[in-house]
C-alpha cells in the first residue's frame, strides 16, 4: 500500500510559481491557477512571497521540478528560466523570452475600455499618465492615444519613469503637469497606484475631481481604489481566467503536447465606476468647484448658503448655472450626495438608522427616513434588507 502511495506522489508535477503577491492583479492570477489545480491537476506547488520584479530566486536553488509559471519581468528571472530549460508559461508582457508562450492582458482593449468610459462622460480633453519602463504601460499609452485621436481629440502624456514612485520630485512634476492641462479633462492612469498618485496631486493642487479632472486606473485593486480620495474608477482585468488558462497551457507542455499559438491575450471584464469618474464633463469652472465643495462637505450638514459663500455669486445665478451644467439645483445635488452615502452605509455596515442619519448629514432620523423614501421609493430598513440578502 505504501509503495502505491509513493508512486502516486512521484507522478505529481512539481511547479514553481514566480509570481508576486504584492498587487491585486497578480493575486487574482494566483487564484486562477489554484482553481485550475483543484479542478484538474493536484500539482506540488513551490511558491515564495515576493515583490514585483524581485530578483532573489534563492528559494529555488535546489528545486528540481517539472514546469514554471512566471512573470518574467527582468533579466535575472529570464536567465533562471533559460537555465532550467523546463516547460514554462510567461505571464508578463515584457517578452524577454519571446520564444515562450505567454498569457497576458489585452492592453489594446484596456486602453479602449478606459477611453470609451471617458468619452461617454463627454470629455473633449484627454491625457495618459504612465511609466515607460514597463512595456504594458507603453502599450496602453500607444493604444489610448490612437483611440482618442480617432475622435480627433489630442492626448497629453506624463511619464513618471524618471522618478521613483511616490517621490517628492515626481509629485512636484505631476502637480505642474496637471496645472498645465486644459480642463475639464479625462486621464487614464497606467495602473491603480499611478491613479492614486494623480488623485493626490489633484488634492494638493486644489483641482476638483472628477469635475475638472477625471481619473481612471487599471487592474481594479480594490484596496488601492477604495483608499484613494476620492475613490478611483478602474478597468477590471480578467486575471483569474488569465491564471487558469496559463495553468492549462503549462499542463499541456508538461504532458509533451505542443502549443501552436504563443500569444494568449485576455480582454478586461469591464469598468468599476467609482467617484473619480462618476460625472459628466463640467465646462463651468465655478460649477465644478461648487460640486467639489458639495461632494466633500454635503454629509457635514452644509446648506445651499454655504455653497454660495464659497462661489461668491448670487443664488439665482448659481441655480441657473447648475441647471445648465448638471440639470439639478445645488440643493438637489447636496441631497443626492447624502442619499448616496446613506445607501453605502446601509449596504456595508450594521449601524443604526440614527447613526446613519447623523453620518450622512441629516439632523433628524425622522427626516432622513422621509427623504430617503421620497428619493429611493423604499424606507432605509427596506433598502438594507433588499441589498444585504445573502
Amino acid at each position: 500500500m505504501a509503495k502505491n502511495s509513493k508512486a502516486v506522489l512521484r507522478k505529481r508535477k512539481h511547479v514553481a510559481l514566480i509570481i508576486e503577491s504584492s498587487n491585486e492583479y497578480a493575486r487574482k492570477v494566483l487564484y486562477g491557477i489554484r482553481k485550475y489545480m483543484h479542478e484538474n491537476r493536484q500539482w506540488m506547488i513551490f511558491y515564495h512571497e515576493h515583490q514585483r520584479g524581485n530578483t532573489d530566486l534563492s528559494w529555488l536553488t535546489n528545486w528540481d521540478g517539472d514546469g514554471i509559471l512566471a512573470r518574467i519581468e527582468n533579466q535575472q528571472i529570464a536567465n533562471f528560466v533559460v537555465n532550467k530549460n523546463l516547460p514554462t508559461i510567461d505571464l508578463s508582457s515584457s517578452r524577454l523570452l519571446p520564444f515562450l508562450p505567454y498569457v497576458e492582458t489585452n492592453d489594446c482593449q484596456y486602453a479602449r475600455a478606459a477611453a470609451d468610459h471617458l468619452l461617454a462622460r463627454q470629455f473633449k480633453h484627454f491625457a495618459y499618465c504612465g511609466d515607460s519602463q514597463f512595456k504594458w504601460s507603453r502599450l496602453r499609452e500607444k493604444y489610448f492615444i490612437q483611440y482618442i485621436e480617432n475622435y480627433k481629440y489630442p492626448c497629453h502624456v506624463f511619464d513618471s519613469s524618471n522618478h521613483s514612485t511616490f517621490s517628492f520630485e515626481a509629485r512636484l512634476e505631476m502637480v505642474k503637469w496637471l496645472k498645465s492641462l486644459p480642463k475639464p479633462i479625462g486621464i487614464m492612469a497606467c495602473f491603480d497606484n499611478q491613479g492614486q498618485e494623480l488623485l493626490e496631486a489633484c488634492r494638493v493642487s486644489n483641482i476638483a475631481v472628477p469635475y475638472s479632472v477625471a481619473v481612471i486606473g487599471c487592474d481594479n485593486d480594490e484596496l488601492v481604489c477604495e483608499l484613494s480620495e476620492p475613490s478611483l474608477s478602474s478597468v477590471i482585468p480578467n486575471a483569474a481566467k488569465t491564471g487558469y488558462h496559463a495553468a492549462s497551457l503549462l499542463n499541456k507542455l508538461m504532458n509533451g503536447d505542443s502549443i501552436d499559438n504563443l500569444e494568449h491575450l485576455f480582454d478586461p471584464i469591464g469598468i468599476q465606476v467609482r467617484h473619480s469618474t462618476d460625472v459628466l464633463a463640467i465646462n463651468d469652472k465655478i460649477v465644478a468647484e461648487a460640486l467639489d465643495f458639495i461632494q466633500k462637505n454635503a454629509c457635514n450638514g452644509i446648506k445651499v448658503q454655504d455653497v454660495l459663500n464659497k462661489a461668491y455669486i448670487s443664488r439665482r445665478i448659481l441655480e441657473n448655472r447648475f441647471r445648465k451644467s448638471v440639470g439639478k439645483s445645488p440643493h438637489e445635488v447636496i441631497l443626492d450626495v447624502k442619499i448616496k452615502y446613506a445607501k453605502k452605509l446601509l449596504e456595508e455596515t450594521n449601524m443604526t438608522m440614527e447613526e446613519i442619519a447623523d453620518r450622512a448629514g441629516f439632523f433628524y432620523p425622522e427626516y432622513f427616513c422621509v427623504a430617503f423614501k421620497r428619493e429611493v421609493s423604499l424606507l432605509p430598513s427596506e433598502y438594507r434588507k433588499l441589498h444585504t440578502q445573502s
